[in-house]
């Protein structure tokens, strides 16, 4: 069993992914045991020695004046678990599920929290014995962290709540005894708090969506290399020179890709042949791209200290024999980032939308015929392809509004800013699926073109990218139902299984 340890590295994307979606056991390694053992230790000394420290001997939020006698100390924590599970709508699907819980233990375990090792080990063993708690989406402000959705996830731990086993929901305590696992019994001091206050919702929804969204840009410029080998494009305006001179990574990379998925076709031109110069969406792919690329970049180095930070409160500090009450739990270091995710995912969908437009308007599409089908009239083609594309790209248009521009006091006016980092993270990764949608009908659209054209010479990466397709999806010769061929490109999107293929043949395009 392949497994992830804890303590021995630094996270990084992939690994959330491994756990998340590839089902990585997960362990934590002796010398983050250690740490946390020490945070406990001290968070045992201020409850014996009775001084006052938020969460540990007081109440929550407004109520952080108020302090909790010692013998109400487990009674508090379980009411603060139950009074927390406020979350509304659709369950979060269960590899979000699970990258909120391995991103949790990660958390914990880097000794800064105080919580008990057997909570920790709890946790660790609903996650690797796949028992995946029931998460409303909704319901998280994204300030005191992600209270409410991780609530429900710590009912499970308490033998509460719901849970989904082995594909069926069912309740948290009869999925603890299908799995063969015993309700943890109580919560001690501060192990309430520790276990919801923290970004590991809006994280494992971020994290799981950048790498995404890298695999889709990728995918996006096979895709563009698709439309260009189909329109006879130009690709002068890929010379690395051209790109070397503006500066920015990711155009240039871009650029690069392209050439490479290009190289050797007999159906792209050079300036003069057939025009002078290209509409934007060809012309300006590593420009338009590129951009996105640069934003992915910079949202995945911003996910990937959050992933490995501390994000409850108080954070405590052993060695100093301190305890500060502060901040860490506040969402907006991934608000902003999630909603430039959603931004830059947006105009991949938008540039794809517009080359699908032209490769079946019979007014832009170089001699092709109206909307790719030979027997117009009688036949659509892909008419309403495109209509459908574009109504995916309207709508990514209004959930690109930005989230974190929008705060709400709440607490009593206690917790008067928040970030609204969940709603963001859920926007972008709605954004991502529309977006994988169109470049879907756009590689789609490309090749009934390329077949259209009839015994072009394609480039190498192109003509792969085409195989994989016509393994799944065949020549459009009269109309059929179009739904079924437009999921399955995107299913290959998804697997990676066009990516992967053309990389195979090419080598690795670059993000």
């Amino acid at each position: 069993m392949k497994k992830y340890i804890i303590g021995e590295k630094r996270l990084k994307i992939k690994d959330v992914v491994d756990v998340a979606r590839r089902g990585y056991h997960v362990e934590i390694c002796d010398s983050a045991w250690e740490k946390v053992k020490k945070s406990r230790d001290l968070v045992e000394q201020y409850v014996r020695e009775k001084r006052v420290a938020y969460g540990i001997t007081t109440g929550f939020g407004k109520f952080s004046d108020v302090i909790i006698p010692q013998n109400k100390t487990a009674e508090l924590q379980k009411n603060l678990i139950i009074s927390h599970s406020c979350g509304m709508g659709n369950p979060l699907p269960e590899e979000t599920v699970r990258g909120i819980m391995f991103l949790r233990l990660a958390n914990l375990a880097i000794g800064n929290s105080g919580i008990r090792r057997v909570t920790l080990e709890k946790l660790m063993e609903l996650l690797n014995k796949n028992v995946h708690p029931v998460v409303p989406e909704k319901g998280s402000l994204g300030a005191s962290g992600d209270l409410a959705p991780l609530a429900h996830v710590v009912l499970v731990v308490l033998g509460l709540g719901e849970a989904f086993y082995k594909g069926e929901r069912m309740s948290g305590k009869e999925a603890l005894k299908k799995a063969g696992i015993e309700a943890l019994p109580f919560l001690s001091s501060k192990e309430g708090l520790a276990l919801i206050n923290g970004t590991q919702v809006m994280t494992s929804i971020g994290a799981l969506a950048i790498y995404d969204a890298e695999v889709l840009s990728k995918t996006a410029d096979i895709a563009c290399s698709l439309t260009v080998e189909a329109l006879h494009g130009i690709t002068c305006a890929y010379d690395h020179k051209v790109h070397d001179v503006r500066g920015h990574i990711g155009q240039i990379n871009t650029a690069k890709n392209l050439l490479k998925i290009l190289e050797d076709s007999k159906m792209t031109t050079k300036q003069g042949d057939m025009r002078v110069q290209d509409p934007y969406v060809l012309r300006c792919a590593p420009q338009i791209h590129g951009a996105s690329k640069d934003a992915f970049n910079f949202i995945k180095e911003k996910v990937e200290i959050e992933i490995n930070a501390v994000t409850d409160n108080p954070v405590i500090f052993p060695e100093e024999d301190e305890v500060i009450s502060g901040g860490n739990f506040h969402g907006q270091p991934m608000a902003l980032p999630m909603d430039f995710l959603g931004i830059a995912l947006s105009e991949i969908g938008n540039v794809s939308e517009r080359r699908l437009e032209r490769l079946v308007n019979p007014n832009l599409n170089c001699n092709l015929p109206a909307f790719l089908t030979k027997d117009g009239g009688i036949n659509s083609g892909f008419m309403i392809v495109q209509y459908s594309a574009a109504s995916l790209v309207s709508e990514n248009k209004i959930l690109a509004h930005p989230a974190s521009v929008d705060s709400i006091p709440s607490s009593a006016n206690q917790e008067d800013h928040v970030s609204m980092g969940t709603i963001a993270a859920r926007k972008a990764r709605e954004i991502l699926e529309n977006s994988k949608k169109v470049v879907a009908m756009e590689i789609m659209a490309a090749c009934q073109a390329i077949d259209l054209r009839e015994n072009g010479v394609i480039g190498k990466g192109s003509q792969e990218a085409y195989n994989v397709v016509r393994k799944h999806v065949t020549k459009l010769k009269e109309d059929r139902i179009m739904y079924v061929d437009i999921n399955k490109i995107e299913s290959i999107i998804t697997n990676e299984n066009i990516l992967d293929s053309v990389e195979k043949m090419i080598g690795q395009l670059n993000s």
